[in-house]
């Protein structure tokens, strides 16, 4: 008995398509393409976290308080001990590549965008060890938490 034409056709097709998806599902994932090279967004950089945890490795860990807000914020109120550079400064970049890359540090600022922001530029010069007070210190100062001025 012999089949009709379309039929071997059709079945000549899935085959071939399979075979196909199976060569791409198995392929190595390739390395030159732009998601590769893009830069990491303040999602993926480093640590957010909230207020008590923030609060355990800064008494726990003796990292580095980085608060990333202006100069006249930071004279109005920071966490003691806190180390200030305004993450919208043009000299930012320049100021924290002069910091310590291995060592563990805290960021945050008054509401959790700019410590993400200074997170990311932090993490694209090398630094690994990166934690972000996810709603700032704003909610660091409602939590009742140690300020100092």
């Amino acid at each position: 008995m012999s089949r009709p034409i379309g039929s071997l056709h059709g079945f000549a097709f899935g085959w071939v398509f399979s075979a196909l998806l199976i060569q791409t599902a198995l392929a190595e994932p390739n390395t030159n393409s732009t998601k590769a090279q893009e830069k990491p967004t303040p999602k993926t950089v480093g640590r957010r976290v909230d207020v008590n945890e923030f609060e355990k490795l800064w008494k726990e860990k003796k990292p580095v308080l980085l608060d990333v807000r202006t100069e006249k914020e930071f004279a109005a109120g920071h966490i003691p001990g806190a180390l200030n550079i305004n993450v919208n400064s043009p000299q930012f970049e320049q100021q924290v590549s002069r910091l310590k890359k291995e060592e563990l540090y805290l960021v945050h600022c008054a509401a959790g965008v700019r410590s993400a922001k200074a997170c990311e530029t932090m993490s694209r010069l090398g630094f690994t060890n990166l934690v972000d007070l996810a709603p700032g210190f704003k909610a660091w100062e409602k939590a009742g938490k140690p300020v100092q001025k």
